[in-house]
């Protein structure tokens, strides 16, 4: 009974303390003031150190708990609560904590001792324990940031007796004093922001640790811009949110062409805003936009082109762009508006992107159109991040007239003609005429005649034939004959090409002919003669060829042709004797044409075999 009144007067004692001066979670609070003190010196032997210390007349005492029968070793069922020190107090050190006390120390000498964390472990004697008094002193600043608790346990041995009481648990909390300012981590920040950017628009965050307790509010930090450099066009062109520390635009008028680039100064401040305060820079960039337009140096120009030319240079279109150089926003485009329905002209853009060229596409000529007005528009490579006015030019271009040469009309005729038309006959009137307005006496000359059968007159034009024309004529290339012709200024040299397809009619004038090489063979097994037919007219004029024995030649052979009506097959008969004699006959072809072929033969001697177109005796 008496024991449990006394364990329960101390713990009310305890709990007195720490209603008192618990800061943080249930432990004692050592006081940062002192109280009344007393004046008690002792020797701490273990540490090797004698001094006389103050000790604040409200410690805190940890009792081992009373064991129930005699000094004897029992399991604790009972929890100490936890020493809460303050990081980096100023002391003077050693500095005393707390004092430990075994309840029989007044019926026996008691030494006390610690081990754990911060006695005889690293870091080793940041704890010592007076062993006669029990006073605990922690030895110099605590760190929450490098070790923010230490375990210790608290021995009690009965001197001579060499009995101890269970090891009593005590925990040093090392409490978070708001030791540590806000870090930034990256220091200047970065950030780009296009210069169209609306207010509310966010572009880029910055970020500061604190290494104090998390989740308290000595980590809780806040965001501030202090300053802008420059202060326009307005002294808050961006607003930061304090907790997340995101930064937006504020306000409008962000320009890249008058202020690329803005440095804030920012600060970070720890305790919800009310804390140690870091700063730091955020240089912004502003971006590019598209919202300069490009302008043409010149809005009119008066050009001169000459006819006729392909790809002629007309005019180049200087331009000028405010954007970011090199940038698809001052990049330029060309249109042709107006002033060109027949796609007569091109524009493209030149090697330095800003310049306009006009080229002509197609050839010019001054007796149809002398005068363009051309409109041409200028763009960017990338839409325009604002509505902007588009600048316009206007060309004038003058075609200046040029000797044109002649032109045959058509540039190549074609016709049909007999080529049994007699000589000297009026073939084509080939003429050409002069482009210019003041046309020129035109003379015409024979170019290209290969097989020299036509004349042409050179003042009219009028074509003639001076020699026979043949279609199988080897210059005649699918029946067709070219002839090429010149219409020549004599005033102003200009020469002008013309050709003349001829297509030659054709006439039943070849006959149909034989290979009428001699023939040897065998007089007792004559063989079967081929003999191929030729005809160098065309269809209708040639094949299917017929054939007829003549003279008497039926004697010796018979005739017929193949079932391709184009080889003649000579069947000869056997005979006694050795005979020379000549075949005659007539090869007639489709148009009723016929010529006569005189073959001869040679019959050897019955003896005789036959090898090639030979008989060889045996």
């Amino acid at each position: 009974m008496a024991y449990d009144i006394t364990i329960f007067l101390i713990w009310g004692w305890v709990l007195g303390r720490m209603s008192e001066t618990l800061q943080s979670g249930n432990g004692f609070d050592f006081p940062l003031t002192g109280g009344e003190e007393t004046e008690e010196g002792f020797g701490h032997e273990d540490a090797g150190i004698v001094f006389q210390p103050k000790y604040p007349a409200s410690l805190p005492v940890l009792e081992f708990p009373k064991p129930l029968v005699g000094l004897v070793r029992r399991k604790r069922d009972w929890v100490v609560p936890p020493i809460n020190f303050p990081e980096n107090d100023r002391g003077p050190y050693p500095k005393i904590m707390v004092q430990i006390r075994s309840n029989n120390d007044k019926e026996m000498k008691i030494q006390y001792s610690i081990t754990g964390s911060g006695a005889d472990q690293p870091p080793v004697g940041l704890f010592i324990v007076d062993r006669n008094s029990g006073y605990l002193y922690v030895t110099q600043p605590l760190d929450r940031e490098r070790q923010d608790k230490h375990l210790l346990l608290a021995h009690a041995v009965a001197v001579g007796a060499g009995i101890a009481e269970d090891p009593m648990e005590i925990i040093v909390r090392v409490i978070d004093m708001n030791d540590n300012k806000p870090v930034f981590t990256l220091v200047p920040f970065k950030g780009l922001v296009p210069e169209a950017s609306i207010p509310g628009f966010e572009f880029m965050q910055v970020t500061a640790t604190d290494a104090d307790e998390p989740g308290s509010a000595n980590s809780d930090v806040r965001y501030t811009i202090i300053n802008q450099e420059p202060e326009l066009p307005s002294p808050n062109m961006f607003v930061m949110n304090p907790v997340t520390g995101a930064i937006q635009v504020n306000a409008a008028g962000l320009d890249r062409e008058n202020i690329p680039k803005y440095t804030l100064e920012i600060q970070a401040v720890d305790l919800e805003g009310n804390g140690l305060t870091s700063f730091g820079k955020s240089i912004i960039t502003v971006a590019d936009s598209n919202d300069i337009a490009p302008e043409f140096e010149k809005s009119s120009n008066t050009v001169s082109v000459p006819e006729n030319k392909v790809n002629a240079l007309v005019v180049k279109m200087p331009v000028s762009d405010g954007d970011e150089p090199h940038s698809s926003n001052w990049a330029t485009k060309y249109r042709i508006v107006d002033g060109d329905p027949g796609g007569m002209f091109t524009v493209s853009t030149g090697p330095s992107r800003l310049e306009g060229i006009i080229t002509t596409a197609k050839p010019l000529d001054f007796e149809k159109n002398n005068h363009y007005t051309l409109l041409v528009t200028v763009e960017n490579e990338v839409p325009f991040a604002t509505t902007l006015p588009t600048s316009t030019a206007t060309v004038q271009v003058n075609v200046e007239d040029r000797n044109d040469v002649p032109v045959f009309d058509p540039v190549e005729k074609f016709f049909s003609v007999s080529e049994h038309l007699p000589v000297d006959s009026d073939l084509v009137l080939y003429t050409a005429i002069d482009p210019d307005i003041m046309a020129h006496k035109l003379m015409y000359r024979m170019d290209r005649d290969p097989a020299k059968w036509l004349d042409i007159n050179n003042e009219t034009g009028m074509i003639k034939t001076k020699h026979p024309l043949d279609r199988e004529s080897p210059f005649v290339k699918d029946g067709k004959y070219r002839v090429v012709i010149l219409a020549i200024k004599d005033e102003i040299p200009a020469t002008g090409t013309g050709t003349i397809l001829i297509e030659l009619e054709d006439v039943n004038d070849n006959a149909p002919t034989i290979d009428d090489t001699p023939l040897k063979l065998c007089n007792q097994d004559p063989r079967l003669v081929h003999l191929a037919v030729t005809d160098r007219d065309g269809p209708g004029f040639a094949e299917p060829f017929s054939v007829e024995l003549l003279e008497g030649s039926n004697m010796y052979c018979t005739a017929q042709m193949d079932k391709t009506g184009t080889v003649v097959e000579l069947t000869f008969k056997a005979m006694r004797e050795q005979r020379n004699f000549y075949i005659n006959l007539r090869v007639t072809d489709a148009g009723g044409l016929n010529q006569d072929h005189v073959i001869h033969v040679t019959m050897n001697e019955d003896s005789c075999m036959t090898w090639r177109d030979f008989c060889v005796r045996p």
